[in-house]
């Protein structure tokens, strides 16, 4: 099949937005870049931050959103983490969710302008939960339960998780109308700099690749106790999570594929946005150059 440019009129496309943490901010500049090149935008499936922006731009609030995230720095992140004492999440997830309301009110995903799609993970049951009707916030907040992280999601019988534990880039799920381009943007991609290069950031800026939950936990803690557990367990979901969203590359076979390296931004470097978001038109737009020169 011949690759055809956008003056061809193939412009359509169906877009997928993986999971990511603050690196999903890029998906933004994508959806940017993407419009100002002609394309449009027919359908969206998206995966927890993915899930969320995603949602968002669906609900025609894209720009809204982008406006109260340029707001954000270390300690409104900080002001937004409800902490919880519970053994199986840092934070209850209700303030953030309380916040985003307030700048993007909810909406049923059936009202919403174009297909929409999220999908979470069912934890019990070891399956996808999809949605694609009902209160787009309920779709996003399961969508997004970082597993460690976020409050489990309880749904009837099911406990809910981050859907990028078995479908980070769900290009199954969504709405493809006929002749339209599958895109996804990933950003979970390939780590780029190997070991050397990440080691040579940590010494020139120690507190740089401290996380976020690391650095609540640090506040926690009673002096001398090691939470080097987290720093383990989140390294395995996100080669877990690198992983799969690579198998579902190769598996669906979208038309153009943009993706960011896992550690070029931390999932928590919400503080970063437009610094992000400027970065995924950046690669949205090598990845369009490159579909067109084909």
């Amino acid at each position: 099949m011949d690759n055809l440019t956008p003056t061809d009129g193939r412009t359509d496309v169906a877009l997928v937005l993986s999971s990511g943490g603050a690196r999903g901010l890029a998906h933004i500049g994508a959806i940017e870049e993407l419009e100002q090149r002609g394309y449009r935008i027919r359908s969206v499936a998206g995966c927890s931050m993915g899930a969320l922006v995603g949602g968002i731009y669906a609900a025609g609030r894209l720009s809204d959103f982008r406006r109260w995230m340029q707001t954000i720095d270390r300690r409104k992140i900080l002001s937004l983490m409800d902490l919880s004492l519970s053994i199986n999440h840092i934070v209850k997830g209700e303030r953030i969710m309380d916040a985003l309301r307030e700048v993007v009110p909810d909406v049923m995903i059936e009202q919403l302008s174009l297909p929409y799609v999220a999908v979470a993970t069912d934890w019990a049951a070891g399956r996808q939960a999809v949605f694609r009707r009902g209160s787009l916030y309920d779709a996003i907040r399961a969508s997004i339960s970082l597993p460690l992280f976020f409050s489990p999601v309880r749904r009837d019988d099911a406990l809910l998780i981050d859907g990028g534990v078995l479908n980070p880039i769900p290009l199954d799920l969504v709405e493809r109308p006929q002749g339209s381009l599958l895109v996804g943007v990933n950003v979970s991609g390939p780590d780029w700099g190997g070991r050397k290069e990440v080691k040579a950031i940590a010494a020139q800026h120690p507190n740089r690749l401290r996380s976020l939950p690391m650095n609540i936990l640090s506040r926690l803690r009673p002096e001398g106790l090691d939470v080097n557990y987290y720093t383990l367990v989140s390294r395995m979901i996100s080669l877990m999570i690198q992983q799969n969203a690579r198998q579902s590359i190769r598996l669906h076979r979208p038309d153009i594929v943009m993706e960011i390296p896992m550690n070029r931004f931390g999932s928590f470097d919400y503080d970063k946005s437009e610094q992000i978001v400027a970065y995924g038109r950046a690669r949205m737009h090598q990845a369009l150059n490159e579909w067109e020169r084909r």
